[in-house]
Parts: structure tokens; sequence; C-alpha cells
């Protein structure tokens, strides 16, 4: 069996994990201890993101065609990828806890969204709040208004309420 045939299933796993993903991040992994990357996979796997390391040539044939080609040119040293399937910031809001954390481990590139991010722009990204966190925002500003209106509402009902009694 040649090299190219048993290669093949892994290429076919990074492009069918790629396919369809909300974003794809590039990390350097370097400078991790065990527990520290096991911490890493934890937090990464109960927010639903896949993160695995493989041969950057696999990782550059099964981008091929794709959005994620963009990223051909980080494929150098020792890299592993993050995808996000349903949530395309959370992947970078978790790593770049870990890149403030230690020096050597860094995100290095990433397509969000089908657009390009280099490591910097991640970063940016990373301090987006999530979505449940800006709907709250949005929904505590209109319920604001609405309360305060309730409330005038209210006080006045309770002063025309007392005004015969006083009579």
């Amino acid at each position: 069996m040649a090299k190219v045939e048993l290669k093949q299933p892994i290429v076919n796993e990074i492009a069918e994990t790629i396919n369809g993903a909300q974003s794809a991040l590039l990390v350097q992994y370097l400078g991790l201890t065990v527990e520290q990357d096991t911490a890493l996979r934890k937090e990464l796997r109960e927010a639903g993101v896949i993160y695995k390391v493989y041969k950057n040539t696999l990782m550059k044939r099964a981008f091929e065609g794709t959005d994620y080609a963009q990223l051909d040119s980080h494929l150098e040293g020792p890299n592993a990828i993050a995808v996000g399937k349903t949530d395309a910031v959370e992947p970078a809001r978790i790593l770049a806890k870990y890149t403030k954390q230690y020096k050597k481990f860094n995100m290095v590139g990433g397509v969000v969204e089908g657009k390009y991010y280099d490591g910097a722009a991640l970063e940016e990204l990373a301090k987006v709040p999530s979505r449940e966190v800006l709907l709250g925002r949005l929904f505590g500003s209109m319920q604001a208004p609405v309360a305060n209106f309730a409330r005038v509402i209210k006080q006045i009902a309770e002063k025309d309420g007392e005004a015969p009694a006083a009579e």
C-alpha cells in the first residue's frame, strides 16, 4: 500500500471536519505542559470546538480549493487546528485566554466565516462578547424604558387613587 493511500483517510477526515465549519484557527502549541494541554482540550471540547494536531502537509492538502487554503502560509512548525462548527468566535475566545497565559502558545491565523484573520486580528475578535451576552444586553436595554414607563404609570395611578380619599 502506497504512503498516499495511507494518508488519504486523514486528509478526508480534515476535509470533513472543516466542511461547513464556522471557523478554523491554526495554533502553535509549543510551551504547554501535559496538564495545560489537557485543560485546553477539555475546555474546547466542552464548548463544542474540535481541536486536533495534524501534519501540515495533510492539512494543506485538505485545505485545497476551500477558504481555508488562505492558511497555507502558516503551515510550518508544530500546528494544531481548532474548528468551530456552531460558534465562529468561541474557538478564538478560548485560545486567546491561553495565549495570554503561555507566551509560546499563540494563534497564527484563522478563517472565520470565510474571511482570513491573522493572529492579532483573532486576538481582537476574541474580545467580542458571545451572542448570548449581546442578546442579553439588547433585551436589557429594551426592557429598561418599558420598566420605567410602567413605574411612572403605576405612580400616577397611585397618586390619582389617593386624591379622592383626601377629599
